[in-house]
């Protein structure tokens, strides 16, 4: 006799990459949120640093997008924070219009993956997404 037809069982869908954008300008974070979410990324907007810092606790996203420059708490103050509060595996990509390479030494030495200096290409910012967030699913 022949076991009854089961369908096999379905694994749950992948969730998209969570990103979380920190940054005060309207059109950068509406342009950025635009071109992520087109390609699958499940996209949340903090204004300034401190609210990327409670977002952060709150949707523990598997990638920040991090401006430099902000009100209230700049990136290096919100990423400082997060690298001290045990934040250590979010993946970081900072972004800045800052041409001092001094910058960019210190944001490498907390432990940002990409450092992208605006205006950049949506191609190259949806590039090292995938990447980043790539690594994060395989390890």
């Amino acid at each position: 006799m022949k076991p009854a037809d089961t369908p096999a069982p379905q694994s749950a869908p992948a969730r998209s990459p969570r990103v979380l954008l920190v940054d005060d300008d309207a059109e950068i974070v509406e342009a950025m949120r635009y071109a992520l979410e087109t390609h699958g990324f499940e996209v949340s907007v903090a204004r300034d640093g401190n609210e990327g810092l409670a977002l952060t606790e709150t949707i523990q996203p598997d990638l920040l997008i991090l401006d430099m420059m902000m009100p209230k708490r700049s990136g290096f103050l919100v990423l400082e924070q997060l690298r001290r509060s045990g934040h250590d595996n979010v993946k970081v990509i900072m972004i800045t219009a800052n041409e001092g390479n001094r910058h960019k030494a210190y944001a490498e030495m907390l432990g940002v993956n990409d450092y992208l200096r605006k205006p950049f290409p949506m191609d190259r910012l949806i590039d090292s997404a995938r990447r980043l967030t790539a690594e994060r699913t395989t390890q």
